[in-house]
């Protein structure tokens, strides 16, 4: 086993040892190697607080195996239907003061997967909501906005 020691002479962050079973790889690549692990975690972050990756509820071993694949299969439908759509349309980012962001983040995607479905399905070809077609432009995608971000 091989451990690298990670100190920041800047002190903005905190000490990290990165560990690897393969004593033979050079202490650049072991922490390469770490580093690179960040979106995929990020990934999975994201996966288990929008679409509840890790709280399957099922008693049968079938449904719990099936759990898994079914939501990073959503959670790739829901990426690939927000890169097409960035194609085509600008993206706002949520914003807060206290987090600026450069790139959208999942969050951001699945908010703008939510719009663009209730916007192009239910709102536009149900008969049951012309209600909504009746609402002022600017009123009706304020509306949408929100309700994209909190659903």
């Amino acid at each position: 086993m091989r451990w690298v020691f990670v100190h920041d002479v800047q002190g903005t962050h905190r000490d990290e040892y990165v560990y690897s079973t393969d004593p033979g790889l050079s202490p650049e690549q072991i922490v390469d190697w770490f580093i690179s692990r960040w979106p995929i975690e990020t990934t999975f972050q994201e996966i288990r607080y929008h679409l509840g990756f890790e709280t399957p509820r099922q008693y049968v071993a079938k449904s719990v195996l099936r759990t898994a694949p079914c939501l990073l299969g959503l959670f790739s439908i829901v990426c690939l239907i927000f890169a097409e759509h960035t194609r085509h349309h600008t993206i706002r980012l949520r914003r807060t003061q206290w987090y600026a962001k450069t790139e959208p983040t999942f969050s951001d995607a699945i908010a703008a997967v939510r719009r663009l479905f209730w916007q192009e399905t239910i709102f536009t070809k149900a008969s049951y909501h012309k209600g909504f077609k009746k609402l002022p432009p600017k009123l009706r995608n304020v509306l949408l906005d929100y309700l994209s971000q909190a659903a």
